[in-house]
């Protein structure tokens, strides 16, 4: 089978559409010969025609055939534009930017090539192995229609490759940026409840500092006060000496005043009268106690 540049699968695309087509070729050709053959049998029935009676034939016959050609023809260049959009929007997938050139259609060396190439492919079904000293043909487009596909594709996978060790990258970074997030969030809350200890820490030094002021002050106020109350208490040790001072001297005055009234003087006169008074019966009892 002949080479023409293109990889294994571009080569069966091609022996695909040349068999399609050439599938319809004969469809034609088969139409054309019963064109014919029904000329032969609707009006070939008489040994001998005038001159008028074959142009007829031959007239009737070429607006048949003419008619079969031309949509042959019209119907290849529809089957190749639809052949050719389906390239063309294959293409653009890989944004490739196909450029076809008519001279090369004309092409008697390459057209011989194709021919060539047909026939050898329908002598047989499968692929089969050149040998190698037989000379290769060479392709129908040399600007490498394939090749830049190729290129192309390996572009991409390479892009596609680099794509995929950034998104590793950024997927390991995210990675790293979520475990530090976690660690932070940690870390905040930890930050927070020691803050919140230190808060309540401060709250009850703060309590605690109240608390000691409070009592300090009770403390001064109590001391105050103790020294307020020991120093009422001396005054009224005073006072109440001064007082009774004042008193006793009161009553030495009364009494010095009492005793030199009237009433003092007989008072004292009668009890004094008593005393010897009781005396004396002391010394009457004395007396008859001896004598009993």
């Amino acid at each position: 089978m002949a080479d023409f540049g293109f990889n294994e699968h571009h080569q069966n695309e091609v022996i695909n559409y040349m068999r399609f087509a050439r599938s319809k070729r004969l469809l034609r050709l088969k139409t054309i010969d019963s064109c014919f053959q029904d000329l032969k049998d609707s009006r070939l029935v008489e040994e001998t025609f005038t001159v008028d009676e074959v142009a007829d034939m031959l007239d009737g016959l070429q607006v048949v055939v003419r008619g079969e050609v031309e949509m042959e023809l019209i119907n290849t260049a529809h089957t190749n534009v639809l052949l050719l959009r389906q390239l063309f929007s294959q293409a653009e997938k890989f944004y490739l930017r196909l450029q076809t050139d008519i001279s090369e259609l004309e092409n008697r060396e390459l057209l011989e090539q194709v021919a060539e190439f047909e026939k050898t492919d329908f002598k047989s079904n499968s692929k089969v192995n050149q040998e190698s000293s037989k000379p290769k043909l060479a392709p129908l487009n040399e600007g490498g229609v394939s090749e830049l596909l190729n290129k192309e594709i390996s572009r991409l996978q390479e892009e596609n490759d680099k794509l995929r060790a950034r998104l590793r990258t950024l997927e390991s970074q995210a990675m790293s940026a979520l475990d530090e997030k976690v660690k932070a969030e940690r870390a905040l809350k930890d930050l927070q409840k020691i803050q919140g200890d230190q808060q309540e820490i401060s709250n009850l030094e703060d309590t605690v500092a109240a608390m000691q002021a409070d009592f300090e002050k009770s403390l001064t106020a109590n001391a105050t006060s103790q020294k307020e109350l020991q120093e009422s208490l001396v005054l009224a040790k005073h006072d109440l000496l001064r007082v009774q001072e004042q008193l006793s001297l009161a009553e030495k005055e009364l009494e010095k005043k009492f005793q030199q009234t009237a009433a003092y003087r007989n008072m004292k006169e009668i009890l004094s009268k008593k005393n010897d008074q009781i005396k004396d019966l002391r010394k009457r009892l004395q007396r008859y106690e001896s004598d009993e």
